[in-house]
């Protein structure tokens, strides 16, 4: 009985193995969806479509990019969720919707509905100041807020955004009090600091870099472990006593849950190269980004560690979406 068991099983299973397997040998046979959730023109847009162009020389097929913007970033996290798994359709994606915004509303998909392809890019955060605003070290910027609390304000993203996150960990670890001041996105935030508006802000790297180079933007300090190759120069947190103080906008790609294995590990495969190139090494470097890849275990579990830790400020500092 056990052996007929077996044989109907393997019966059963056959025609789907094969039926994968064919897919495979077929794959791809027509353009790739790239889904973006965020709009056309910012960083994760910019790298999406570098990877994208890279891949579709290697796979001789279209990828083409999909902005799906919203809500965080959720919108188009949902949308690929409940994407065909197909191999056809994939995403990149930044950390706001995976270990942000889940813990400030509820999202319409479960993490357990994605596959975690591979990491693609860091961008480091950055600490800025408006070059007029008299701070010129991460030291004195604590000094200041010290002994003056809210009298000093931040720019962010928006409620709950990276930048946000960042700066609310900064004051946790510093014992500063340094008044919020949210936009309706990057470019707006650093706005605020160039004109004065705010005194600082943390943010991704990337959009800093022309005004770090012009001198209307000095960065204090780049907010992790390691120098950002872009700025030599410039000391890390963990360097200026804050080992705790570490953000950075992690890229990754994720597809639906239920590709088959095959077209899985040849989609996942051709990332891999198109990330791995010299060139587009290079590429990443130019914009303000570090090429970085993984096994799917690792990108699943550095997004739960960055849950937890979102988690944890976004209570201690009593963040709410507006």
């Amino acid at each position: 009985m056990q052996r007929r068991t077996f044989a109907a099983l393997i019966a059963a299973v056959g025609p789907l193995v094969a039926s994968g397997a064919a897919l495979a040998d077929n794959w791809p046979s027509k353009p790739l969806k790239l889904i973006v959730p965020y709009a056309a023109g910012g960083p994760t847009d910019a790298i999406a479509r570098m990877i994208g162009t890279k891949m579709a020389a290697s796979l001789g097929q279209a990828v083409v990019v999909d902005n799906r913007a919203g809500a965080g970033g959720t919108i188009g996290v949902d949308a690929t969720a409940k994407s065909p798994a197909d191999g056809y359709h994939f995403a990149l994606v930044a950390p706001g919707p995976l270990a942000g915004m889940p813990n400030l509303t509820k999202v319409p998909y479960a993490l357990d509905q994605l596959e975690f392809l591979t990491l693609a890019a860091r961008i480091p955060s950055v600490i800025v100041v408006n070059r007029k605003s008299g701070i010129t070290s991460l030291e004195q910027l604590i000094a200041k807020a010290k002994a003056a609390p809210d009298t000093l304000n931040y720019s962010s993203a928006g409620a709950g955004t990276t930048p946000h996150i960042g700066f609310e960990l900064f004051k946790r670890e510093t014992g500063t009090a340094i008044m919020h001041v949210p936009y309706k996105g990057a470019a707006p935030a650093i706005s605020a600091v160039l004109s004065g508006e705010v005194q600082m802000t943390m943010v991704d790297l990337l959009p800093v870099l022309p005004f770090a180079a012009n001198g209307d933007l000095l960065v204090l300090a780049v907010a992790g472990k390691t120098r950002a190759p872009q700025l030599p120069d410039v000391p890390t947190t963990l360097e200026r006593g804050l080992p705790n103080v570490q953000m950075e906008t992690t890229y990754g790609l994720l597809a639906p849950k239920g590709i088959p294995a095959a077209v899985q590990t040849k989609l996942r495969d051709a990332a891999l190269a198109a990330i791995n190139a010299p060139e587009m090494k290079a590429q990443f470097l130019k914009q303000g980004a570090i090429a970085a890849t993984s096994t799917s275990a690792e990108y699943r579990s550095l997004m739960q560690a960055e849950s937890d830790k979102w988690r944890g400020v976004i209570a201690s500092a009593k963040i709410k979406l507006d």
